[in-house]
């Protein structure tokens, strides 16, 4: 148990730097200093940074998944549930705009690097994808469904990139309401999402 505890708190902590810092520029004496626990505790549990990478994303994932179920059960229309993704950049706000979009940063660093678990890290965007297409297509929007979830996860990471860029907290707000009112009339609306916005 005490073991699982430390294993789980070097994930969070990587986890934690690897957005903060970005992967290449956190190293293990950063991680194990901030945990402030010692090199032999940390190799333990990692050998390699690329350990603790592929347990950070699974972790992500984990949470991710964890997130898309709670909004599903939390939202009572595809609308509400679209919502509560869209409002996820209001929620992370300081964080974006100080440090952009967690998964968005981590893919472009990872495809950057040419590096082997950039696959692996895209499976967050995917998970996002898919959750989005299908509410898409519960809005009767079969044909177009995949092409609306990339619209919006498109337009969610635009937001995120420029809000950051240009340290601008307001932007994100102006968007999302932007966002929050095409979404508002998307049930009675014939537009695309590349149209509306």
């Amino acid at each position: 148990m005490v073991n699982k505890l430390t294993r789980d708190r070097i994930v969070d902590k990587a986890d934690q730097l690897f957005y903060e810092q970005g992967f290449e520029h956190t190293s293990f004496a950063q991680i194990a200093e901030a945990l402030g626990i010692s090199r032999g505790n940390f190799y333990y549990h990692f050998k390699t940074k690329d350990e603790i990478l592929d347990a950070v994303i699974s972790h992500r994932l984990v949470r991710t998944n964890s997130m898309l179920e709670s909004w599903e059960v939390e939202g009572a229309t595809p609308i509400d549930r679209i919502r509560s993704f869209i409002n996820i950049l209001v929620m992370n706000r300081t964080k974006i705009k100080r440090y952009g979009c967690p998964v968005g940063t981590l893919c472009t660093e990872l495809a950057k690097l040419e590096h082997p678990a950039r696959s692996h890290a895209n499976e967050l965007f995917t998970l996002f994808r898919i959750w989005l297409r299908r509410q898409f297509e519960q809005l009767g929007r079969s044909d177009d469904a995949d092409e609306l979830a990339m619209h919006l996860l498109a337009f969610s990471q635009g937001v995120a990139t420029l809000s950051s860029a240009f340290q601008d907290e307001k932007f994100i707000h102006t968007e999302v309401r932007r966002l929050d009112d095409w979404l508002s009339s998307f049930a009675t609306s014939t537009n695309n999402l590349s149209e509306a916005l």
